[in-house]
């Protein structure tokens, strides 16, 4: 929200009165001329840190039919939508937005791998079980409470890389000093839990 708010002030700076978001088609244009690229053909799409912020999902993202990785970070964007077109989606980077919820993700369920969406506002994970391929989530500083939201994680085959560092429940379990065996109890494919290597406890029986 802090950024959101800093970018906005920029625009309004900039412009001497509040600037109009900038859409989706706009942004993409700017990128067009700056890249040399076109949005239809590329692989990777860089739409972070607009001024004035994107804050709709709209449908101008159809476009992007090769787009394996797309950054919308650092922006105002408060729902996920539109991303129906995106079919070879790999990587999606949403870190430091305004989004509350997962839904809209599962339009991208059966290609996302990489999902970046730090310093948001998501305190539930209904909808995340969608993601079927997702090898790396980093969800630090949104709002997750409680182990019932948590161990929806559960349900990703294939998750062995979470930061989810800065959430209450990372916090209070921290501080106790239990999060990373009760994290990784819940999660037991993890290889990795906010950058460290997980390391298994070898049990007495596979010693022997």
């Amino acid at each position: 929200l802090a950024a959101c708010l800093a970018t906005a002030a920029v625009a309004r700076t900039e412009s001497g009165s509040m600037a109009k978001a900038t859409t989706i088609k706009e942004a993409l244009a700017k990128w067009e001329e700056k890249s040399g690229e076109k949005a239809a053909e590329a692989v990777e799409v860089k739409l972070y840190g607009q001024v004035p912020p994107i804050e709709k999902m709209d449908a101008s993202l159809s476009t992007l039919s090769n787009c394996e990785k797309l950054s919308l970070s650092t922006n105002c964007i408060e729902k996920i939508a539109n991303l129906n077109g995106l079919k070879k989606l790999t990587i999606l980077s949403l870190g430091r937005n305004n989004i509350k919820n997962l839904n809209g993700l599962e339009a991208v369920g059966e290609t996302l791998e990489e999902l970046w969406i730090s310093y948001n506002l998501i305190e539930k994970l209904k909808g995340i079980h969608a993601m079927r391929k997702l090898r790396v989530l980093y969800m630090s500083n949104n709002l997750v409470k409680d182990w019932a939201e948590f161990s929806k994680l559960a349900d990703l085959p294939n998750l062995v890389d979470l930061v989810f560092v800065g959430n209450p429940i990372e916090e209070k379990y921290s501080s106790e000093g239990s999060w990373v065996e009760e994290a990784t109890k819940r999660l037991t494919r993890l290889k990795k839990l906010d950058g460290v290597p997980v390391i298994k406890q070898v049990d007495e029986e596979a010693e022997d």
